[in-house]
């Protein structure tokens, strides 16, 4: 699926304004691939990012679908008191905590019509019948998961590829199934045991991801099985991300430690610590998107005043580990190392 690559790194979907056409295109143009994120967007603003990307990269792209989950019926007013507190520090009203599927059948509709060449998914699988829409249109369909089972379940259902991600990655864990009981959502594995243990019983190609901003991370994970390395922090900096300019300092800053959250979006999600993951994570309901709607309006708000400590900061355990520039750049730096590592294997032959 990947065999064109000069170097198999793909950018990952970073939903919410990280990953644009611009980054896409710059990576894919340096011999790399990209996703665009489908999450968050409406699929009127979706098929504007969709013509804007295949003009920039030649067609060559894919698009990231969020799939949706069950409805909680969880008690969500204890979390919205505490949201409440913050959104008073910003002068704003935390927004309405409602459901929503995130319009995935109307995106769906547009990939299948609009042909694009890889649909991954994330959050669950697609039905059979979903996969099959876009094998009759000419794509490739890719699923993240995050244990075995998952595995089993999405190749099943048609994946093509899996997205294996580990439990060091920036950003929402991809489980299928969200277990309240569990801070971390679930059963929690490191990317190169959960690499060894699908690579044991599956021969779809994997595409590693978790925690990989260096070069030499891309070597160990190729060296382990994996097709390609999906980077998502390793490019937040990049001069064509759209991460916001108060998250990106912070980044650059490189002191804060990361954990998993549920305060901003009701899933499990690493992100760099600040006052609201430290103070509203413990007993934050499993209820996406509920929270995601209603921490929304102080998400901004915080954005707005350059104040990092109401904003999701999503990033992987290693993000200090990552550079700023032009994104062909950093790709170019990822691939040297990548080549300096596997140079260090000779000692094994």
């Amino acid at each position: 699926m990947f065999e064109h690559l000069e170097f198999p790194v793909i950018v990952a979907p970073m939903a919410g304004g990280p990953t644009t056409p611009e980054l896409v295109a710059a990576v894919t143009s340096a011999g790399g691939f990209g996703f665009l994120a489908a999450g968050y967007l409406t699929a009127e603003a979706l098929a504007a990012k969709v013509d804007e990307t295949a003009r920039r990269t030649g067609g060559r792209f894919g698009v990231n679908l969020f799939v949706p989950g069950g409805r909680s019926e969880v008690d969500l007013t204890a979390h919205r008191e505490r949201m409440q507190v913050e959104a008073r520090r910003y002068g704003v009203e935390p927004g309405e905590p409602h459901w929503d599927d995130d319009e995935y059948s109307a995106k769906l509709d547009l990939v299948v019509a609009q042909r694009v060449p890889v649909v991954s998914f994330t959050f669950g699988a697609p039905t059979t019948a979903e996969a099959g829409r876009v094998h009759e249109a000419g794509g490739r369909v890719v699923v993240t998961v995050t244990s075995p089972q998952e595995a089993d379940i999405a190749v099943a259902r048609g994946a093509d590829a899996l997205v294996v991600q580990g439990f060091e990655a920036g950003g929402h864990r991809a489980l299928f199934t969200d277990d309240a009981a569990d801070p971390a959502g679930g059963q929690v594995y490191g990317l190169l045991s959960l690499l060894r243990l699908i690579g044991a019983r599956t021969s779809v190609p994997l595409i590693a991801t978790g925690g990989l901003v260096h070069g030499a991370d891309v070597a160990a994970v190729l060296a382990a099985g994996a097709s390609a390395a999906q980077l998502g922090t390793a490019f937040l900096r990049a001069d064509e991300a759209g991460t916001a300019a108060t998250q990106r300092r912070v980044l650059a800053e490189g002191d804060r430690a990361t954990a998993f959250t549920r305060a901003f979006s009701g899933r499990p999600a690493r992100g760099l610590v600040n006052r609201v993951l430290s103070s509203l994570s413990v007993g934050a309901p499993a209820a996406y998107p509920q929270l995601h709607h209603l921490s929304k309006p102080v998400r901004a708000a915080a954005g707005q005043a350059g104040d990092p400590e109401a904003m999701s900061l999503w990033a992987g355990q290693a993000y200090p580990l990552a550079t700023g520039g032009p994104a062909a750049t950093i790709f170019g730096r990822l691939r040297d190392e990548a080549r300096t590592a596997a140079a260090r294997l000779d000692r094994l032959r």
